[in-house]
């Protein structure tokens, strides 16, 4: 079914995009881990590094003056070859200051050294604190972080004899040539399972609505006055097996609900039906039982008009005996309709012959097509009718001249039948009751005609309406669905 009419967005559409937003969010919150997570193990790894290298310098330094009790003027001798192997080994520049912050030795040419006197405020820092003071600075020729670390050298006997300054370059940025790698790797990887995903979801979201799409056609497609409501078919076990329970619950009860009140109707029709019956044969037997006993007590053999009077209350007899036939006839007709002998007709041909029974009337026909094809039974299209026009003609007003038009149009899958009159109109207190059994506005008649003409229409899918102002004119509209 297409989606497009539903407002807003359908759920299929919710389930696909809410699970591209939970693969997306998954992403940027994968890599926005990856990259603190990356820089916070560079910054530790930067930490350690300089620590190690740190402990192994002063290692190295503190065993090369060991051996003697070293002063800081001995420093430059003693260490003249020594602080060139250690920076080898460790690949680290060393300078070495005295305790005053003037340089005294270092691995590099003299003429390299950036500083050759520590900060008088740096000196009495390092001098304060017997562990490891470093201060961090950015070097724009190498586009490196530098930390600057400076550390008291002492002697054997622990005297400090020298401040030890090394300088140790790092690129905290590395992280990210590392990051960039990952994410490289993470976004291969996420597209695989985000392609996997949308066809999933996209299978899975199908399935679902097209489950719930089924139940819903069905739900409306009930009918509880016309259809018998078939139960949904349903083996899963999961939460839609819930929704079909209830629904065949409901089915279940719409069936036993449409049986009582069908046993009701059913009941309360027959019994208003069993007295419009004595009612109307009560009506001929009256006269009859009257003119039998006035005819008795008034007998007299001898009288020479005996032979008129027993013709007269003969013919009165056939007349009520005809009368109540009648009455018979017209609810036998009512309870059982003929068989339907469906067969395929020109509607514009049929009605036209239909309406020119009535040759005496003016009845004008109209129809928006000349040919519309029809499948339908000819006894019951002919009922309907007459039906209509014979009440349109006994509608007439004694004022003015009573005009029936029988108008026919084909509207796509329907074909409208309209016979309208020019007479008295219908009250409006008589129009909520027109199609009820037994009622009736004229004088004479069973009040039958329109039930007939609704249930025939209704039992080819049809629908009858009437629309009527007093003075104007009545207009009965028919639907009928168009079944070829």
């Amino acid at each position: 079914m297409p989606f497009s009419k539903y407002k807003g967005y359908s759920l299929r559409n919710r389930v696909f995009w809410g699970f591209l937003l939970i693969c997306f969010l998954s992403i940027t919150g994968s890599s926005t881990l990856s990259y603190f997570i990356l820089k916070s193990n560079a910054t530790e790894q930067s930490k350690t590094d300089l620590q190690k290298r740190s402990e192994s310098l002063m290692s190295a330094l503190d065993y090369a003056v060991s051996h003697t009790q070293v002063q800081t003027d001995n420093l430059p001798k003693i260490l003249s070859n020594t602080i060139f192997e250690i920076a080898d080994i460790n690949s680290q520049d060393i300078i070495i200051y005295d305790l005053e912050g003037d340089y005294l030795i270092s691995n590099k040419d003299v003429h390299l050294i950036p500083i050759k006197k520590i900060p008088l405020e740096v000196v009495n820092q390092v001098l304060k604190s017997d562990k490891r003071v470093d201060f961090r600075s950015y070097d724009k020729k190498t586009e490196a972080n530098v930390t600057s670390s400076y550390m008291i050298l002492k002697n054997n006997m622990l005297e400090p004899i020298a401040i030890v300054y090394f300088p140790y370059y790092h690129n905290d940025s590395s992280y990210v040539d590392v990051f960039n790698k990952y994410l490289n790797y993470i976004i291969i990887v996420n597209l695989l399972v985000i392609g996997f995903g949308v066809w999933l979801s996209w299978i899975i979201s199908n399935n679902l609505t097209k489950a719930v799409t089924k139940f819903s056609d069905l739900i409306n497609r009930i009918n509880v006055f016309d259809d018998d409501p078939k139960p949904i078919r349903y083996y899963k076990n999961d939460e839609l097996n819930q929704l079909v329970k209830a629904y065949n619950k409901m089915i279940l009860q719409i069936n036993e609900q449409k049986e009582r009140l069908s046993f009701k109707d059913k009941e309360e029709a027959w019994r208003e039906m069993a007295k419009q019956v004595a009612h109307e044969v009560k009506n001929p037997l009256t006269p009859m039982k009257l003119t039998i006993q006035n005819f008795e007590r008034k007998f007299d053999p001898n009288d020479p008009k005996i032979l008129d009077k027993v013709k007269h209350l003969s013919k009165t007899m056939v007349d009520q005996i005809d009368l109540v036939a009648t009455v018979a006839n017209a609810f036998s007709q009512f309870a059982q309709l003929p068989e339907k002998n469906k067969e395929i007709f020109n509607l514009n041909k049929e009605i036209r012959n239909i309406i020119n029974i009535f040759s005496d009337e003016k009845i004008y026909f109209h129809a928006n097509k000349e040919k519309i094809m029809i499948e339908m039974d000819k006894i019951y299209l002919s009922r309907i009718i007459t039906n209509l026009v014979s009440n349109a003609r006994q509608a007439s007003d004694d004022e003015r001249e009573n005009i029936i038009n029988v108008d026919i149009e084909q509207r796509q899958k329907r074909i409208i039948i309209t016979v309208e009159d020019k007479g008295v109109g219908i009250p409006e207190e008589h129009l909520c009751r027109i199609f009820e059994p037994n009622f009736t506005s004229k004088s004479s008649g069973m009040g039958l005609g329109l039930t007939m003409v609704r249930k025939m229409v209704e039992d080819y899918k049809g629908e009858i309406s009437v629309k009527s102002e007093v003075g104007k004119g009545t207009s009965f509209i028919i639907s009928l669905p168009n079944n070829l």
